[in-house]
């Protein structure tokens, strides 16, 4: 019955970790979700050593090289990082994850009694706080208990365990290397998380160095047999970048395999010395690591030395990595993209995961829709002056595509809106609904003007080269207009705000301007009465798309 409860309690334990790390990441990185922007903003501009950076302090922020994985997968299958920076980053993430072991590890000392009533305090104290940001802290707090609550509950149920000779027969029996590892791979591929194995091999150990009392107990046949279920962790965790890149592109596919590569080979480096070097009592264990004093501790820094000397061995040989990982990893034919107006989205569902994340990409996207909306509309100027009535249907298939990825992206708005995010990201997401308005808007407009064109053309009515002048300067003042509007939009900058509300009162005045001397024009009979219609509503269509243009700058500075 003793094993019955034990069992029920390294199970409950197991899922109150497994949660208690949830909320913690979670609400860690939902109140430092600016420092993650400015962390995986600049990856596309960033050096490797850069990227090493990142992805060590990512993943020690949010408590998982899964998740900071699975992010990076998203963001080469997205486009806008390079293998390269893929591969520092995967680097940094291995040597980040280890801090859970060291949080895994206070659980075995005393004081961490005293930090349990943080669950009840931490979440007691949230469900009554209406701050968003105090709220966090919150969750923060109860999510420290909940990691330590279900490290006494492991602790209490190994205990049990260790003083049954039953299992310390059975679990001495495991001791063959191959077959630890593969445990180590088999339960992190289970339960896709090498941070939870790693706080159940810490507490068994932890258990069992205080259960004993005559002869130690002999845990994985003792020496370095723990180690080698470690080692298999570190492949374990693969699997969920592997399952992540499953339906993305080649690149993405490379990521994993070359997160698989780093795993793979810097275990195949540990295994040797660990296997030559593997005595009853002259091992690598006892000697490299028992001056500790503290099973657990030693196992965490054991988890911290094997990823650490793995990043100083491989770093100098990212390039090569990268050559590998093309080799191996082929790009069929059929997968290449058809034509330049396939356009590759910013958005990846796996940034979901990562709301703050999240949060940037759909605003790149953003920008990325409204360069799109921009190029249409400059197009259809073009075709206008060109006389070109013919390049209406390619106008209007890009319209269509940027319509479709609209829809996507709003769909895509509405998953990220339902996540647990902050007031402000709220806002974000509606500014960017908003805004998202606006580039539909200005891409409408250019299908308006291939309405002119077609009557230009058809009515053979003809415009004074002063106009058409006058036109080509309207379009290089939008042009300006949404490069700071853009500005203001990406960086929040007020000073890009008033320069993008100059440049738009600049183009009514050119188009009072031009109007104004086309009428003038007229009446001097140089030129045609019949083509005022055409340019007025041209004009017109033009200023209204600088005005879709500016509510973009002002997007934010609103909110």
């Amino acid at each position: 019955m003793e094993i019955a409860i034990a069992i029920c309690s390294l199970f409950g334990g197991l899922g109150v970790l497994l949660f208690g790390f949830k909320v913690l990441s979670d609400a860690i990185a939902k109140l430092a979700n600016n420092k993650l922007r400015q962390l995986f903003g600049k990856t596309s501009t960033s050096g490797k050593f850069a990227g090493l950076g990142i992805g060590t302090a990512t993943t020690a922020l949010i408590q998982s090289s899964a998740a900071t994985t699975v992010m990076t997968v998203g963001f080469v299958n997205a486009g806008v990082m390079s293998l390269t920076m893929a591969t520092a980053i995967i680097m940094g993430a291995n040597i980040g994850t280890t801090i859970t072991g060291y949080i895994a590890t206070l659980g075995s000392f005393s004081f961490s009694v005293f930090v349990l009533p943080l669950a009840f305090i931490g979440i007691f104290a949230a469900m009554f706080v209406k701050n968003d940001k105090l709220k966090t802290i919150f969750y923060i707090i109860g999510g420290v208990g909940l990691v330590f609550v279900g490290l006494e509950l492991m602790n209490s149920s190994m205990g049990v365990f260790v003083k049954s000779p039953a299992f310390q027969n059975a679990i001495g029996a495991i001791s063959n290397p191959a077959l630890l590892l593969l445990i180590g791979i088999a339960i992190t591929a289970l339960l896709q998380s090498s941070s939870a194995v790693t706080s159940i091999v810490i507490t068994l150990v932890s258990a069992a160095a205080l259960a004993t009392t005559g002869a130690p107990i002999s845990l994985f046949g003792g020496g370095n047999g723990v180690l080698f279920l470690i080692l298999g962790t570190n492949i374990g965790t693969c699997v969920t970048a592997l399952i992540s890149s499953i339906g993305a592109n080649i690149n993405a596919k490379r990521a994993a395999f070359i997160h698989l590569m780093f795993n793979v080979l810097g275990t195949l480096i540990f295994i040797i010395p660990l296997l030559i070097w593997n005595g009853e009592t002259n091992n690598f264990y006892n000697v490299i690591l028992s001056w500790m004093h503290n099973p657990g501790l030693e196992i965490a820094f054991f988890h911290t030395i094997f990823n650490v000397v793995c990043v100083l061995i491989f770093f100098p040989f990212i390039n090569v990595f990268v050559k590998v990982a093309t080799f191996v990893v082929h790009e069929k034919k059929s997968t290449r993209a058809r034509g330049y107006e396939i356009s590759a989205s910013l958005l990846d569902e796996r940034f979901l995961e990562t709301p703050a994340i999240a949060v940037l990409q759909a605003k790149k996207e953003a920008v990325r829709l409204a360069t799109m909306a921009l190029g249409i509309l400059t197009e259809s100027i073009d075709s206008f002056l060109a006389k070109d009535k013919d390049a209406s249907e390619h106008i209007r298939h890009n319209i269509a595509i940027v319509v479709d990825n609209s829809r996507q992206y709003t769909k895509y708005l509405i998953k990220l809106a339902s996540r647990d995010i902050s007031y402000q990201d709220e806002k974000t997401i509606s500014a960017l609904h908003e805004s998202l308005a606006d580039i539909l808007r200005i891409a409408d407009l250019a299908d308006n003007m291939t309405k002119y064109t077609v009557h230009y053309v058809d009515d053979n009515l003809d415009f004074s080269e002063t106009m058409c002048e006058q036109i080509r300067e309207m379009k290089r003042r939008i042009h300006d207009l949404f490069d700071v509007s853009m500005i203001a939009f990406n960086q929040g900058d007020s000073l890009a705000v008033v320069r993008a509300e100059e440049f738009e009162d600049g183009i009514d005045k050119l188009k009072k301007q031009m109007i104004d001397g086309h009428i003038r024009r007229m009446n001097e009979g140089t030129c045609q009465p019949q083509s005022s219609s055409v340019l007025i509503n041209l004009v017109g269509n033009m200023e209204r798309a600088a005005d879709h243009i500016l509510n973009l700058a002002h997007a934010f500075d609103k909110k």
